[in-house]
């Protein structure tokens, strides 16, 4: 997961903690800050907010979900540029905390909840967008990116553990007619998103998929 160029500089203010200095990105059109124990924001993905901003704009009403946040980047820009409220999570409290700074700055109603998405049991479908960036490096792979937070990588033996995962909550979550984008690595794990029980099923299908440079983006509609 190696960044591209982006425009990094220390911001202003005291550090978030003693010896670590905090960093500034301009992510489309948002200053996002940040810091080495997060994940760098990759300006591609900006690719992944404009296509669900897009999508909200025949999407039922509601809030947009986004899931593995990090510092909160894709999901501030896609809401705010939807105008929509932002439901955002990760397990990271660090990047929860970035998350919540970032969307305040750039004035998007965000409710950050820092834990493990899947151990939240949804009761009822809620969100008719879910935006997703989970890890997908291949566990193995991982030594090669050490710049890059090991819990911010690491998508299991074949890169795909959290990927599913985001697919499965998504199914529950979304309502009739929702959408998710869902950022994965590789090519090869496209099939382990294709065969998912949800797919098989029809809850949700694989509408369409965009090739990158440093990824890939899958656009899930679910059933209306």
């Amino acid at each position: 997961m190696t960044s591209d160029a982006v425009s990094v500089e220390p911001a202003p203010g005291p550090p978030p903690a003693e010896g670590v200095e905090q960093l500034t990105t301009v992510f489309s059109t948002e200053l996002i800050r940040w810091d080495r124990r997060v994940l760098e924001p990759r300006p591609w993905t900006v690719a992944q907010s404009v296509w669900v901003a897009q999508l909200a704009a025949t999407a039922p009403p509601g809030p947009i979900l986004e899931l593995c946040c990090g510092a909160g980047h894709m999901g501030i820009v896609a809401a705010k540029t939807a105008g929509r409220p932002l439901v955002q999570m990760d397990l990271d409290p660090v990047a929860c905390d970035y998350a919540r700074l970032n969307a305040a700055a750039a004035g998007v109603d965000s409710e950050v909840v820092q834990g493990d998405f899947r151990a939240v049991e949804p009761l009822e479908p809620t969100y008719p967008l879910v935006l997703a960036d989970p890890p997908w490096v291949p566990r193995e792979e991982v030594g090669q990116f050490p710049e890059d937070p090991l819990l911010a990588i690491d998508g299991g033996p074949d890169g795909t553990d959290l990927a599913v995962a985001c697919v499965s909550h998504a199914a529950r979550v979304l309502l009739p007619g929702g959408h998710l984008v869902l950022q994965v690595g590789p090519v090869d794990q496209l099939a382990a998103l294709e065969g998912h029980p949800d797919v098989a099923s029809g809850a949700l299908r694989v509408a369409e998929v965009r090739q990158f440079d440093r990824g890939m983006l899958v656009h899930f509609a679910a059933a209306e």
